[in-house]
Protein backbone atom coordinates (compact mmCIF):
# COMPACT_ATOMS: atom_id res chain seq x y z
CA UNK A 1 0.00 0.00 0.00
CA UNK A 2 2.79 2.48 1.07
CA UNK A 3 4.87 1.32 -1.93
CA UNK A 4 1.92 2.41 -4.70
CA UNK A 5 1.25 5.24 -2.88
CA UNK A 6 5.22 6.28 -2.58
CA UNK A 7 5.60 5.13 -6.50
CA UNK A 8 2.74 7.75 -7.58
CA UNK A 9 4.62 10.75 -5.96
CA UNK A 10 7.60 9.42 -8.08
CA UNK A 11 5.27 9.12 -11.45
CA UNK A 12 3.37 12.76 -9.87
CA UNK A 13 7.24 13.90 -9.73
CA UNK A 14 8.28 13.01 -12.91
CA UNK A 15 5.18 14.10 -14.89
CA UNK A 16 5.29 17.98 -13.40
CA UNK A 17 9.00 18.06 -14.00
CA UNK A 18 8.35 16.99 -17.73
CA UNK A 19 5.04 19.14 -17.73
CA UNK A 20 2.87 16.08 -18.53
CA UNK A 21 -0.40 15.86 -17.80
CA UNK A 22 -0.77 14.11 -14.82
CA UNK A 23 -1.61 10.31 -14.42
CA UNK A 24 -0.26 10.40 -18.17
CA UNK A 25 2.57 7.46 -17.33
CA UNK A 26 0.15 5.33 -17.53
CA UNK A 27 -1.29 6.00 -20.73
CA UNK A 28 -0.82 3.43 -23.23
CA UNK A 29 0.26 5.80 -25.74
CA UNK A 30 4.34 5.21 -27.38
CA UNK A 31 5.58 8.84 -27.64
CA UNK A 32 8.94 9.79 -26.79
CA UNK A 33 8.86 11.86 -23.89
CA UNK A 34 6.03 9.30 -22.18
CA UNK A 35 8.52 6.60 -23.13
CA UNK A 36 11.20 7.95 -21.00
CA UNK A 37 9.48 9.61 -18.24
CA UNK A 38 8.08 5.54 -17.79
CA UNK A 39 11.56 4.25 -17.81
CA UNK A 40 13.15 7.50 -15.46
CA UNK A 41 9.97 6.80 -12.90
CA UNK A 42 10.61 3.19 -12.62
CA UNK A 43 14.39 3.39 -12.28
CA UNK A 44 13.80 5.93 -9.55
CA UNK A 45 11.23 3.64 -7.71
CA UNK A 46 13.20 0.49 -8.02
CA UNK A 47 16.40 2.25 -6.96
CA UNK A 48 15.70 4.65 -4.56
CA UNK A 49 12.35 3.12 -3.03
CA UNK A 50 13.45 -0.33 -3.69
CA UNK A 51 9.58 -0.91 -4.86
CA UNK A 52 8.28 -4.01 -6.43
CA UNK A 53 8.55 -4.06 -9.99
CA UNK A 54 4.54 -5.70 -9.75
CA UNK A 55 3.43 -2.29 -8.31
CA UNK A 56 5.36 -0.53 -11.00
CA UNK A 57 3.84 -2.29 -13.26
CA UNK A 58 0.43 -2.21 -11.94
CA UNK A 59 0.27 1.77 -11.69
CA UNK A 60 2.03 2.40 -15.01
CA UNK A 61 -0.09 -0.39 -16.82
CA UNK A 62 2.59 -2.51 -17.96
CA UNK A 63 3.80 -6.15 -18.24
CA UNK A 64 6.47 -6.31 -15.13
CA UNK A 65 9.29 -7.35 -17.22
CA UNK A 66 9.83 -4.21 -18.74
CA UNK A 67 9.88 -2.59 -15.01
CA UNK A 68 13.47 -5.08 -14.99
CA UNK A 69 13.97 -3.68 -18.39
CA UNK A 70 14.00 0.04 -17.63
CA UNK A 71 16.34 -1.04 -14.43
CA UNK A 72 18.91 -2.72 -17.01
CA UNK A 73 19.01 -0.15 -19.98
CA UNK A 74 19.42 3.12 -17.46
CA UNK A 75 23.53 2.86 -17.44
CA UNK A 76 23.29 2.43 -21.29
CA UNK A 77 20.01 5.22 -21.71
CA UNK A 78 22.22 7.78 -19.64
CA UNK A 79 25.23 7.64 -21.32
CA UNK A 80 24.35 7.50 -24.82
CA UNK A 81 20.93 9.20 -24.79
CA UNK A 82 21.15 13.27 -24.30
CA UNK A 83 17.33 13.58 -23.73
CA UNK A 84 17.09 11.02 -21.28
CA UNK A 85 20.56 11.79 -19.35
CA UNK A 86 19.18 15.57 -19.04
CA UNK A 87 15.83 14.27 -18.04
CA UNK A 88 16.97 11.52 -15.62
CA UNK A 89 18.86 15.06 -13.64
CA UNK A 90 15.86 17.24 -13.28
CA UNK A 91 13.53 14.21 -12.28
CA UNK A 92 16.49 13.13 -10.22
CA UNK A 93 16.96 16.54 -8.45
CA UNK A 94 13.64 17.50 -7.89
CA UNK A 95 12.98 13.65 -6.56
CA UNK A 96 15.96 14.20 -4.01
CA UNK A 97 15.04 17.47 -3.03
CA UNK A 98 11.39 16.55 -1.75
CA UNK A 99 12.97 13.37 -0.53
CA UNK A 100 15.77 15.16 1.12
CA UNK A 101 12.59 17.64 3.17
CA UNK A 102 11.46 14.81 4.83
CA UNK A 103 12.59 13.29 8.41
CA UNK A 104 13.36 10.10 10.01
CA UNK A 105 13.04 9.13 13.52
CA UNK A 106 16.11 7.82 15.63
CA UNK A 107 14.92 6.37 18.65
CA UNK A 108 11.96 4.06 18.02
CA UNK A 109 9.93 4.42 21.47
CA UNK A 110 9.54 8.46 20.44
CA UNK A 111 8.56 7.43 17.16
CA UNK A 112 6.35 5.19 18.97
CA UNK A 113 5.12 7.70 21.05
CA UNK A 114 4.59 10.08 18.30
CA UNK A 115 2.35 8.19 16.50
CA UNK A 116 0.28 7.02 19.72
CA UNK A 117 -0.10 11.11 20.19
CA UNK A 118 -1.39 11.44 17.05
CA UNK A 119 -4.05 9.27 16.73
CA UNK A 120 -3.27 5.78 16.80
CA UNK A 121 -4.38 3.26 18.97
CA UNK A 122 -2.98 -0.43 20.05
CA UNK A 123 -5.50 -3.07 20.93
CA UNK A 124 -5.45 -5.47 23.87
CA UNK A 125 -5.38 -8.66 21.94
CA UNK A 126 -3.87 -8.00 18.24
CA UNK A 127 -4.53 -10.41 15.23
CA UNK A 128 -2.95 -8.08 13.14
CA UNK A 129 0.84 -6.14 13.78
CA UNK A 130 1.70 -3.03 11.21
CA UNK A 131 5.58 -2.39 11.59
CA UNK A 132 6.67 1.24 10.54
CA UNK A 133 10.16 1.55 9.82
CA UNK A 134 11.86 5.28 9.48
CA UNK A 135 15.66 5.27 8.64
CA UNK A 136 17.33 2.36 11.16
CA UNK A 137 14.45 2.24 13.69
CA UNK A 138 11.06 -0.05 13.62
CA UNK A 139 8.07 -0.16 16.04
CA UNK A 140 5.21 -2.49 15.72
CA UNK A 141 1.35 -1.50 16.45
CA UNK A 142 -0.74 -3.81 17.69
CA UNK A 143 -4.45 -3.74 15.77
CA UNK A 144 -6.88 -6.01 14.96
CA UNK A 145 -8.77 -6.93 11.39
CA UNK A 146 -11.40 -4.63 11.62
CA UNK A 147 -9.09 -1.79 12.78
CA UNK A 148 -6.04 -1.79 10.56
CA UNK A 149 -6.97 -0.22 7.54
CA UNK A 150 -8.00 2.76 9.72
CA UNK A 151 -4.93 2.99 11.67
CA UNK A 152 -3.14 2.71 8.20
CA UNK A 153 -4.70 5.61 6.85
CA UNK A 154 -3.76 7.32 10.15
CA UNK A 155 0.02 6.81 9.94
CA UNK A 156 -0.49 7.61 6.37
CA UNK A 157 -1.37 11.15 7.73
CA UNK A 158 0.30 11.53 10.62
CA UNK A 159 3.92 10.45 8.64
CA UNK A 160 3.35 12.33 5.62
CA UNK A 161 6.32 14.99 6.35
CA UNK A 162 8.88 11.35 7.78
CA UNK A 163 10.59 8.96 5.30
CA UNK A 164 8.91 5.57 5.89
CA UNK A 165 7.70 2.51 4.87
CA UNK A 166 5.08 0.12 6.31
CA UNK A 167 4.53 -4.05 6.56
CA UNK A 168 1.65 -5.65 7.46
CA UNK A 169 2.20 -8.45 9.55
Amino acid sequence: MIENFNFKSICDITTRVMKLPQDSLSLKSRKRPLQVARSIAGYIGRTEENISPKIIAKVLKRHRTLIYHYEHSHKHNYANCEIYRNTFNKVYKAYKSIDGDKEIFLDKDFMKSYLLKNGIKEVKKPNVFLEVKSGQVKCKIKTSYFEFSNQLEIVKFVLRNYHYTIKII
